[in-house]
């Protein structure tokens, strides 16, 4: 009891990260244009999804869906390095922060899931049931996308007390959003490469686990704490150098296999934790 009565007396001691609205409402030029530009490819994914919905010839539709994907692992990469520009130079602001949530939930929500249905719009002409199957699903994805960023939102937000702020970790809670859509983005370029899109029929139930996964309390690494400062031993560079060859080599099946690894890392050191845990309680 003593110990949460000093932890909200420091909280309130504590002055707030922003001294008004003028200064959470900031919009720095740098940080602010690359989540400009992560809407922008988003935005751009949904129009090529579309017009890929209207194409007749297969190469032609394979073509959009192909340039849809990149657009999105291009909103990834802004997305990645907006937060990152914001902390090295000191501009964070309580306006870049929704802003980017925002963008997140068109580029990373909106635009793969109508990716995955106008994908299996050809495979379930025929079957109407699998087709709203798709719609629902992609409703649900969308849903979770939108409830995990307001999850992180409220999580991070300066009102909270310092100590109650993700509890000092620097994981994600859930999977993160930009990581959910680089995944089904990556699979649609494979499906695309080995011109085997009838199988996006198969992506459906793929984007509910995801979406699970999305709202679930496992963490996963942020790696929020790596900058031009880290430093690194002599073999974790040597694998990291030799997994960015592997990726230049296997091009299209790299990506969908970095954000399988990522994606899978998650549960499986949750569930080593958990069974290191029990271990630990049993030989007590």
């Amino acid at each position: 009891m003593k110990e949460e009565t000093d932890e909200n007396e420091a909280s309130k001691a504590k002055p707030p990260q922003f001294t008004d609205s003028e200064e959470a409402s900031r919009i720095y030029l740098l940080p602010n244009s690359l989540t400009a530009g992560n809407l922008f490819f988003g935005f751009l994914a949904i129009l090529y999804c579309i017009q890929a919905n209207y194409a007749t010839d297969s190469a032609v539709i394979r073509g959009y869906f192909t340039q849809a994907v990149w657009f999105i692992l291009f909103s990834v990469i802004c997305d990645a390095l907006d937060g990152r520009v914001a902390r090295l130079g000191g501009r964070e602001s309580l306006f870049g922060k929704e802003f980017d949530s925002i963008a997140d939930v068109i580029s990373f929500g909106l635009a793969p899931a109508l990716m995955m249905i106008f994908l299996i719009l050809s495979p379930t002409e025929k079957y109407p049931f699998f087709l709203q199957i798709g719609w629902l699903i992609g409703f649900v994805y969308l849903l979770c996308a939108g409830v995990r960023l307001a999850r992180f939102n409220v999580l991070t937000h300066p009102m909270l007390p310092p100590a109650k702020r993700l509890r000092g970790t620097k994981d994600f809670v859930g999977l993160p959003v930009p990581a959910a859509a680089g995944m089904i983005a990556s699979l649609v370029l494979v499906l695309n490469s080995l011109e085997i899109t009838p199988l996006a029929i198969l992506l459906p139930p793929f984007m509910l686990a995801i979406a699970f996964l999305m709202i679930s309390n496992i963490p996963y690494p942020s790696f929020k704490d790596i900058d031009w400062q880290t430093k690194t031993r002599f073999r974790t560079f040597i694998y990291l150098i030799f997994t960015l060859g592997i990726i230049f080599i296997m091009k299209e099946l790299a990506f969908a296999l970095v954000f399988f690894g990522y994606i899978s890392y998650g549960p499986a050191r949750h569930l080593f934790r958990i069974y290191r845990a029990r271990k630990r309680l049993t030989n007590r």
